[in-house]
């Protein structure tokens, strides 16, 4: 299963979880869940949805990995959004029990998007015990 989402900023969060959740067959009692973001310059990460922590996720990551001065930026100008990026990784896997994501009391779904405004693409599979 796909699903879209549309960002707004060049460096956002936006919670998927629901979307996520969305993707889990009914049928499906216990297994594993993978989200995955086709795409270099976006991720996905498990954290707390809270606006001051996904504010201090995206100022964390501008601090660590400057707009400007890499080798790619010749290119297309994007080397900051594919660097960071490449540090969260484009998937999670997060386990289903009794038909449930088994996320923690806190835990959501967030989609980090480097290079926007942009349109994403998330994949979803499952797979059972």
């Amino acid at each position: 299963m796909t699903f879209s989402v549309e960002t707004d900023a060049r460096l956002t969060t936006v919670d998927v979880t629901e979307q996520v959740t969305a993707a889990v067959p009914d049928d499906l009692e216990s297994g594993l869940c993978t989200a995955f973001v086709t795409h270099t310059t976006a991720g996905l990460i498990v954290q707390e949805d809270e606006p001051r922590l996904r504010g201090d996720i995206e100022s964390f990551l501008s601090d660590l990995v400057p707009d400007e001065g890499h080798a790619h930026d010749d290119l297309d100008g994007n080397a900051d959004s594919h660097l960071r990026a490449a540090l969260v990784g484009p998937d999670v896997t997060i386990p289903v029990e009794n038909g449930q994501l088994a996320l923690g009391t806190w835990q959501s779904v967030l989609l980090l998007e480097c290079d926007g405004p942009r349109t994403r693409t998330v994949t979803v599979t499952t797979v059972g015990d």
